[in-house]
C-alpha cells in the first residue's frame, strides 16, 4: 500500500505543479524532496498533498479504518549540493529504521541541530 500511496503524492504533485523530486517512507511516516517556488509555502503544499492524498486512500479503500495525516510535519531546506545526500537518505528508510525509530531519529536530529518544537 505503501509505495502506491508514494507513487500517487508524486503523481498528484505534478498535476498540481508541485515537483516532488522523491518520495519515500517507513510504517509511520513519509519524506518527501520537494522543489519549491516562489508562488506557494511549505503549508500550502503539504496541504495540498495531505489532504488529497488522505482522500484518495480513503476513495480507494486502501486502510480497513479511517485514515488521516498527522497535523504536524517537519520541513527543512536543503542545498543543491546536498539534494543526492538527501535523496539517497529517503531512498533507504527501511534499513534505516532498522537500526533507529523514527522518534529515536527526530529526537537526535532535533538535539543535534538545535530545533524547536512549535505547537499551537
Amino acid at each position: 500500500m505503501r509505495q502506491q500511496v508514494f507513487k500517487h503524492i508524486k503523481e498528484n504533485g505534478m498535476e498540481k505543479n508541485i515537483y516532488v523530486d522523491f518520495v519515500n517512507g517507513h510504517i509511520d511516516h513519509v519524506h518527501c524532496l520537494i522543489s519549491l517556488n516562489a508562488n506557494r509555502t511549505i503549508a500550502k503544499i503539504l496541504q495540498l498533498l495531505k489532504g488529497e492524498s488522505s482522500f484518495w486512500i480513503y476513495k480507494n479503500n486502501l486502510c480497513k479504518q479511517y485514515f488521516e495525516w498527522q497535523d504536524e510535519y517537519f520541513a527543512v531546506s536543503v542545498s543543491e549540493s546536498g539534494v543526492d545526500a538527501v535523496r539517497e537518505y529517503i531512498k533507504n528508510q527501511e534499513t534505516h529504521h532498522a537500526k533507529k525509530t523514527f522518534e529515536e531519529e527526530n529526537d537526535e536530529f532535533t538535539r543535534k541541530y538545535g530545533f524547536v518544537l512549535m505547537k499551537d
